[in-house]
């Protein structure tokens, strides 16, 4: 799935989700759905979230930066922090250098538990809750979207490398594919624009 559709779906289950969960809209809660939607993907050298950080677009690069950020982040922490959190943050990035795109922790629940248990911690420590609904509901919707892709994702890694993916699916790139996408986005927007605008626009205020 194309990043700017996982962006979609990310505002969508949040939008979607308040109302039906205890607590007032927000604003910067639905930024970070938006962000965290695209952050599985960092696995894949031209992602979007790699385009603003590798130089080169390539496996090796992504490979030698993830492993380096990983490291400053866990010498960090050891020297100074003694945070879990920012321990379970050097492992995730660590392996979403070295794992292929869509082969690893960064598509699978695992990497959605970490990070929903790294939002908890930070979220708890700086009283922003909401920040865990953001991602968890930004990072899930990015798994269940692209289980409705041919490749699938490795839901259960490091336990399974089975893809999973759902009855019906499409090949990202395709001209169906793009199709679909676009068709899709367009629903979000006028789900979007209903919540604004309709019977249901109260919920962003309560």
């Amino acid at each position: 799935m194309e990043g700017k559709t996982h962006v979609g779906l990310g505002i969508f289950a949040y939008v979607f989700s308040w109302g039906k969960l205890p607590g007032k809209f927000n604003i910067i809660g639905l930024i970070i759905a938006a962000i965290i939607a695209l952050l599985p993907d960092i696995d894949h050298p031209k992602g979007i979230i790699n385009q603003y950080i590798l130089p080169i677009k390539d496996k090796t690069t992504k490979m030698f930066i993830y492993i380096c950020i990983a490291s400053v982040i866990l010498w960090l922490d050891y020297n100074y922090f003694k945070e879990p959190a920012l321990q379970c943050l050097s492992m995730f990035l660590f392996c979403a250098g070295v794992n292929s795109h869509r082969n690893g922790i960064s598509h699978s629940l695992a990497g959605l538990t970490i990070f929903t248990v790294i939002a908890s911690y930070f979220g708890e420590k700086y009283n922003a809750d909401f920040v865990v609904t953001a991602v968890f509901l930004g990072y899930g919707s990015h798994l269940i979207g692209d289980m409705f892709t041919k490749h699938g994702v490795p839901l259960l890694y490091p336990f399974s490398n089975k893809k999973y993916k759902m009855p019906l699916t499409y090949k990202v790139g395709s001209k169906d594919g793009k199709l679909i996408e676009k068709f899709l986005l367009l629903a979000i927007f006028g789900y979007i624009l209903y919540i604004l605008t309709g019977p249901e626009r109260m919920m962003w205020y309560v």
